[in-house]
């Protein structure tokens, strides 16, 4: 009887601490990414290489720069985006089909468009 009883607090105690440990893990790998999170990269013009305009930095979304190019939205790798005073550059050739894959899974997860009747006035006229 004391054996299984003995058995059963370490096997719970091993299960517990994989938990403590992995939350751990994970918080500093979230720490790390909010770390690198500048919001002063937010609302600014995004320049390629050549000086061309792609579009307007709109959010941040763990390590990815999230650009609003006219009407679709582009996702950028932090670490190929150098800050400037008024605009952003991206560093070397930018994959736009890559870039568009993470705009559109970030714009499908975070953004939602509001339409008419979802306005404060508009529900109070309808009520």
């Amino acid at each position: 009887m004391v054996s299984k009883l003995t058995i059963l607090l370490l096997t719970s105690e091993y299960i517990g601490s994989i938990f403590f440990f992995s939350k751990k893990k994970e918080t500093t790998k979230t720490k790390k990414n909010i770390e690198n999170a500048d919001p002063s990269m937010i609302c600014k013009f995004v320049l390629d290489g050549a000086g061309k305009k792609i579009g307007e930095s709109v959010s941040i979304d763990h390590d990815v720069l999230i650009i609003k190019s006219g009407s679709q939205f582009l996702g950028v790798p932090l670490k190929h985006v150098e800050p400037g005073e008024k605009t952003l550059v991206v560093k070397g050739l930018l994959d736009f089909t890559k870039a568009y894959e993470l705009g559109e899974k970030w714009r499908k997860e975070s953004y939602r468009e509001m339409n008419q009747h979802d306005c404060p006035e508009e529900k109070s006229k309808r009520l």
